[in-house]
Formats: C-alpha cells, sequence, structure tokens
C-alpha cells in the first residue's frame, strides 16, 4: 500500500512535551507514527496528500476543557479523537485533485495524565505516546472499542502497528489474569 503524505498540523501548547519527548520532535514523532498506521489495510484509500490531519500536545486543564465541552465529560483523559471524516470515506475512491483537502480529524493529548499512567505502568514514555497516538488515529478512521469485539479488533491493529515500530504489546495482564493497559 502506498504511504501518501499527510498535512499534520503539531500544536505543542505544553513545553513539558518537548523535554518529555527529547530527542524526538513532536512532529516527527505525529508523522512516524502515521505512516506506520497508514501501512495498515485498515487506512482509507480515499485518503490522499490532500488531507490534513492537526494534533495538540496539551496539558490537563485544556484536554478536561475539551473533553466537559465536546463529551460532556468534566475530567482530563489521556487523548481524545475527533474524527472529520464521513462513515462512507472507507470505501470510497481515491479523491485525489477532486475535491478540497479532507480533514482525518483532531487529536488532543493531556501531558499529566500521559505521564502518570507511563510511570504508574512502568512504561517508556515515548512508547505510551506512540501508543495512544495509534489508537487516537484507528479512531479517527473510524474504529471504536464500544464493543467487545471492536475492542478485541482495535486491540490486535494497535499491537501489531506497534510491534512495526519496536515496541512492546500494550495490553499486559496481571497475575489474575485481568488485561491491564501499559
Amino acid at each position: 500500500m502506498m504511504n501518501n503524505p499527510i498535512d499534520i498540523s503539531v500544536l505543542v501548547e505544553d513545553d513539558r512535551w518537548i523535554a518529555a519527548l527529547d530527542p524526538v520532535d513532536a512532529e516527527s514523532l505525529v508523522a512516524k507514527v502515521v505512516s506506520n498506521v497508514q501501512k495498515t489495510p485498515e487506512w482509507p484509500r480515499a485518503l490522499t496528500e490532500s488531507t490534513e490531519l492537526s494534533v495538540l500536545f496539551a496539558d490537563n486543564a485544556a484536554v478536561q476543557e475539551l473533553n466537559r465541552e465536546w463529551r460532556g465529560k468534566d475530567k482530563p483523559t489521556n487523548i481524545l479523537s475527533f474524527p472529520s471524516l464521513p462513515d462512507f470515506l472507507p470505501d470510497a475512491p481515491d479523491l485525489t485533485g477532486k475535491n478540497p483537502p479532507l480533514c482525518l480529524g483532531d487529536m488532543a493529548l493531556a501531558f499529566e495524565t500521559v505521564a502518570f499512567e507511563a510511570k504508574n505502568r512502568d512504561i517508556l514514555f515515548l512508547h505510551h505516546v506512540m501508543h495512544l497516538l495509534v489508537h487516537g488515529l484507528l479512531h479517527l478512521i473510524g474504529h471504536d472499542h464500544e464493543e467487545d469485539d471492536q475492542a478485541e479488533k482495535m486491540e490486535r491493529l494497535e499491537i501489531a502497528i506497534l510491534a512495526g515500530m519496536g515496541i512492546d504489546n500494550p495490553y499486559r495482564f496481571d497475575q489474575q489474569g485481568e488485561k491491564t493497559v501499559a
């Protein structure tokens, strides 16, 4: 499958991201994750070089405000995804040159929540951010985890994409056999 470039707009609103991601810059990180998600058969073939994506690296307060405004949940979360694509798009033909740019959607990450989760789960911060970006991108292209079968499919995709980037399975099991998210 051909990887078409996506016009990625990254805004780092909280400077703690810069130090935490060092030596990788946020733009390069998002581009790497997008490139790896594009390699999956799940990537909608209609998404072309005229596709836009924006990612906000913010703090808990900003993400809590977005979560409250758009989802009615007054709390921060690790990542929010706001898809912009129509439902029919995954099966649409290649639209290159025929329409204005498509907006894949927007994602917003909360620094404190992401840092806490990475530390609490004893995983590398960078790997956790990459997992969340993969997770968010899968939401933007139509995946969800509301139902068990949807969640299993999405987890399998995440595991495969992350493995392609040299990152271990983020879903672990404790000694009682309960799944924990890394």
